[in-house]
């Protein structure tokens, strides 16, 4: 009763490398041994940075205007539709950077968007013929600006394919999506010094688990890459340590804040007020965060209540008995089955 017509398998190769935790390598040959069915090629201009890389690492100036190409090719015998976008690159709840998934919030340091100063020129759905291949082009235009240091995002491709796997109708049927990025990173003027900041502090959630969250804002145009982060979270009512955590190999995206979240497990929210000291650094930087936050009754109450790490029943706990009930059903059914199907050959066996 879910209503859930179609479980999605995404497939996702990034490609390129950029020094410092940018991107992971995809290689061609790979898609179609994995029936991803097409595979995408860069056209790297002449103002490539570095010409090694397979990614669009460019050199731009203020008040530039260039058009970017992408090769499509379809390496299967039927023809085949992939879609296209441009993504601005942003830091997610796991910290690293994301280039597939998009987002509508954006740290207030971001002066140029990927995906506003890069558009695709027309059709955003490539029709590719059986064993063929089609030239996709976008055009960057790089305001006149002072602006100095990275624009960081990528070239989004996704198959778009209706053909569904299995014949049950209507249940849980397997739909594959695969997609492809193709990295875009824009240097303009001279490289940009790393700058942090400490934005907000406060009880939350994230994916429904309770915790405090903080915001770590990249105010610079630079990627920083490598984070160690060390944190200590005191009550000030009476100075006790309510909870520590560390993290290591944190990518954050140039102008982009890392909403990252202390998890308390099942340690309830308690209402008080408290003291974050915070250590963010890596080999060549380090930035040290102090900051008072207060945790209200009704905020306490309210995560504590929405969290699934609720002692006893929670979600996830409600799901297994679910589950266990429709394998008890099942089972009860096929007994049922079984025994009338034994009655009916014993009373044949009678009745001869």
């Amino acid at each position: 009763m879910l209503g859930l017509k179609r479980i999605r398998l995404v497939w996702l190769m990034v490609i390129g490398l950029i020094c410092g935790g940018l991107f992971s390598l995809g290689d061609f040959a790979q898609a179609a041994t994995n029936n991803v069915g097409y595979n995408v090629s860069a056209k790297l201009p002449s103002n490539q940075i570095n010409k090694q890389n397979t990614f669009f690492d460019l050199k731009m100036n203020s008040g530039k205007t260039q058009t970017l190409q992408v090769k499509v090719f379809n390496v299967t015998n039927e023809e085949i539709k992939v879609k296209t976008a441009i993504h601005t690159a942003w830091t997610n709840s796991a910290g690293t950077i994301e280039y597939v998934n998009t987002t509508n919030s954006f740290d207030p340091s971001l002066r140029y968007k990927m995906s506003d100063i890069t558009k695709i020129q027309g059709e955003k759905t490539l029709t590719i013929p059986a064993k063929g291949s089609k030239v996709v082009s976008a055009t960057v235009d790089v305001p006149k600006t002072n602006f100095t240091g990275i624009i960081l995002g990528g070239w989004y491709f996704q198959r778009v394919d209706d053909k569904v796997t299995g014949t049950v109708k209507g249940a849980g049927n397997l739909k594959s999506q695969y997609s492809y990025v193709i990295g875009m990173k824009y240097t303009v003027g001279h490289a940009a010094n790393p700058a942090m900041s400490l934005g907000k502090v406060g009880a939350g959630l994230s994916n429904y688990h309770r915790g405090v969250i903080a915001d770590i804002r990249n105010t610079s145009a630079v990627i920083i890459p490598n984070l160690k982060t060390t944190t200590t979270i005191t009550n000030r009512d009476g100075g006790e340590v309510v909870q520590k955590a560390k993290q290591e190999n944190v990518q954050m995206a140039p102008n982009t804040t890392y909403r990252y979240p202390m998890l308390y497990g099942k340690t309830a929210l308690e209402a008080g007020h408290y003291h974050l000291h915070m250590v963010v650094k890596n080999t060549d930087h380090e930035w040290v965060f102090d900051r008072n936050f207060t945790i209200t009754k009704a905020q306490a109450d309210k995560y504590n209540k929405n969290s699934v790490d609720n002692q006893g029943l929670n979600i996830w706990l409600l799901v297994a008995l679910g589950a266990l009930g429709m394998l008890i059903l099942v089972l009860l059914i096929l007994l049922i089955i079984y025994l009338i199907r034994r009655k009916r050959r014993k009373d044949d066996e009678e009745e001869e």
